[in-house]
């Protein structure tokens, strides 16, 4: 049985796509259509993390093309208008770059991406060494694990943890990462307990307990 995958560095990519700090804006574009990527890392020497290109720092280039905003404008966009003049990574990148350490949980990513709006983070060590990149979907892989796996592992790490002696067998359904828990218990404090613990099951995207109290 496959444990769930509560860590970044175990559903990161390890292959990443990155730019030195003078690499050029039209090498960046064309880096990322070629690898089909949104962002990507910049590095120094040994592979240090000093910040993050993404396609909103290129943006502005295109958006200010045509356009000659007055003093207001101006004073509210300064950051957009040294990007649009921006030739190299480093004059373009979003600096200190938003990273996440390799032992941070999904639940950690995904409120970091949230936060700070973004879609990719890089994955560093305790130096700032780059050592994959996490995205979206990698935490939604989560989500992908076999029903069964998932029952197992709700069996063993929820209801035989705090139901050792059942007043009647649990079962449990799991179909399509729904989990559907039936049976008697002889605490019934502890049903709402494992509802939540169920909930708290990486890849589980639904929780219908059914569980009831002995009388």
């Amino acid at each position: 049985m496959e444990s769930s995958p509560h860590r970044v560095g175990e559903v990161m990519t390890r292959a990443v796509v990155t730019v030195g700090r003078k690499a050029l804006f039209k090498d960046i574009v064309e880096r990322m259509e070629e690898w089909k990527v949104s962002a990507l890392p910049v590095l120094e020497g040994d592979g240090r993390v000093i910040g993050v290109v993404s396609e909103a720092d290129l943006l502005p280039k295109e958006a200010l093309r045509d356009s000659d905003p007055d003093r207001f404008s101006r004073t509210r966009h300064l950051t957009d208008l040294a990007k649009a003049g921006a030739v190299s990574a480093e004059e373009l990148m979003t600096t200190p770059a938003v990273t996440v350490h390799g032992d941070a949980t999904l639940a950690e990513a995904a409120r970091i991406m949230a936060l700070r709006h973004v879609k990719r983070l890089p994955v560093v060590d305790a130096e700032g060494v780059l050592e994959g990149v996490v995205s979206r979907g990698d935490l939604l892989k989560v989500f992908l694990r076999p029903d069964n796996d998932l029952a197992d592992e709700i069996r063993r790490d929820v209801v035989d943890v705090l139901f050792p002696a059942p007043v009647e067998p649990v079962h449990i359904v799991v179909s399509d990462g729904v989990a559907t828990l039936t049976g008697r218990v002889g605490d019934a404090a502890r049903i709402p307990l494992a509802a939540r613990l169920v909930q708290g099951v990486e890849g589980v995207v639904g929780v219908d307990c059914r569980l009831t109290a002995a009388r």
